[in-house]
């Protein structure tokens, strides 16, 4: 579904991210590694359209979309879940909902946000509530759910359990599976390594913008040395 061909980007003459190949298939997940300032996040955000292309291609269901908009990208299927969730405070839990959908007509809005609910059903019990309003957890359930009103093909998820309760990461990552199941593909950024490798099919490890490591789940978590040098945990958390 998604296929970055030896993809340099970055901001201005800055480059954060070098030469990065990568695939994701059809229901599967892709997580995408690295510590603070490794070019996870700009990466997300050139295949979103928001940062400068210096070198390679981004494809899309086999097709060049590299410099298409990003709302044409939305329209191809393409959502995010951004880091810190940025939702619409002062809005309620159904009208960030509803602006998750704008790409697509407002007849697909009640039966998208019916899905949504099927999730997360707390969402649909404060549909009603403003969005600065809700919990930590909560917000996290609502910009997943914001993101699935663009009824996404390749779902980027960006920092998913960054202050959440255990509890909740469990129920975000479950959905995360759910909709693997139902074909989506995904592509992780995630703090809680242990955690995005429960989930993954396949492991890119960046470091300063490089790929130092690339393979599938399993042989990540036998790089007990790649943990502790590149993700800062000890080694006996990679078991």
């Amino acid at each position: 579904m998604l296929k970055l061909d030896a993809l340099s980007c970055g901001y201005g003459a800055v480059r954060a991210v070098h030469d990065l190949s990568a695939d994701v298939p059809m229901g599967s997940v892709l997580a995408l590694l690295g510590p603070n300032g490794a070019g996870k996040t700009s990466t997300i955000m050139a295949i979103m359209g928001h940062l400068d292309i210096h070198a390679g291609r981004i494809l899309y269901d086999g097709a060049d979309i590299t410099r298409r908009r990003a709302i044409d990208r939305t329209k191809l299927g393409i959502a995010l879940v951004p880091e810190g969730r940025q939702l619409f405070p002062d809005l309620t839990v159904e009208e960030n909902l509803t602006v998750g959908g704008y790409a697509h007509p407002l007849a697909r809005d009640r039966i998208n946000r019916e899905r949504v609910f099927h999730f997360f059903p707390r969402l649909g019990e404060r549909k009603t509530q403003l969005a600065g309003s809700l919990s930590g957890g909560e917000q996290q359930m609502l910009a997943i759910g914001r993101a699935l009103m663009a009824e996404p093909r390749l779902l980027l998820v960006d920092e998913l359990s960054l202050g959440l309760m255990p509890k909740m990461v469990d129920l975000c990552l479950q959905t995360l599976l759910n909709l693997k199941r139902e074909g989506v593909g995904i592509l992780l950024v995630e703090q809680n390594t242990a955690r995005a490798l429960d989930v993954a099919d396949q492991v890119i490890v960046l470091s300063s913008g490089a790929v130092v490591f690339r393979g599938t789940a399993a042989q990540a978590k036998a790089q007990h040395s790649l943990f502790a040098a590149f993700l800062g945990m000890p080694d006996q958390m990679a078991t």
